[in-house]
């Protein structure tokens, strides 16, 4: 069993993880990754030295081919139980969940296959239990 929550704030030290719900022209932007046959949201871990909101945009660029773009954090939030990110399903794991908008992309040169711009959301979700909770607290918090 997934448990997902959500914070206002946390000692940063504790934040390993950015997500990025994305949006180019009113339309989602999602990653398919070369060894998954599913769709995420952008997203990864934080690097040795980075500020979350400097992994956020990195890893919106990585893995989006994002040039210019607008971001802004929505809240922290959380997982706990066992995922591939943490395999001790008592460990509660953090990250900063953002919004971004991208007005402009370049080609890809990372582990993502392809994006895909669409006026729906998906449904062949990498993580189906922590995803969809993410875009739901973003529209609860009226980000999107």
């Amino acid at each position: 069993m997934i448990e997902v929550r959500f914070y206002d704030e946390i000692e940063d030290s504790l934040l390993k993880f950015a997500v990025i719900i994305s949006k180019t022209n009113g339309k989602w932007v999602f990653c398919k990754h070369k060894e998954r046959d599913t769709v995420e949201v952008p997203g990864g871990h934080r690097e040795p030295g980075e500020t979350i909101e400097e992994t956020a945009k990195r890893e919106l660029r990585e893995e989006t081919g994002a040039v210019e773009f607008t971001i802004s954090p929505i809240c922290v939030y959380s997982v706990k139980g066992q995922t591939r990110a943490n395999e001790n399903v008592d460990e509660e794991t953090f990250g900063m969940l953002f919004v971004a908008d991208i007005f402009s992309f370049e080609e890809i040169h990372s582990e993502i296959e392809k994006i895909i711009i669409c006026d729906e959301l998906v449904e062949n979700w990498t993580y189906p239990l922590i995803q969809p909770k993410l875009l739901e607290e973003a529209v609860r918090r009226e980000y999107l």
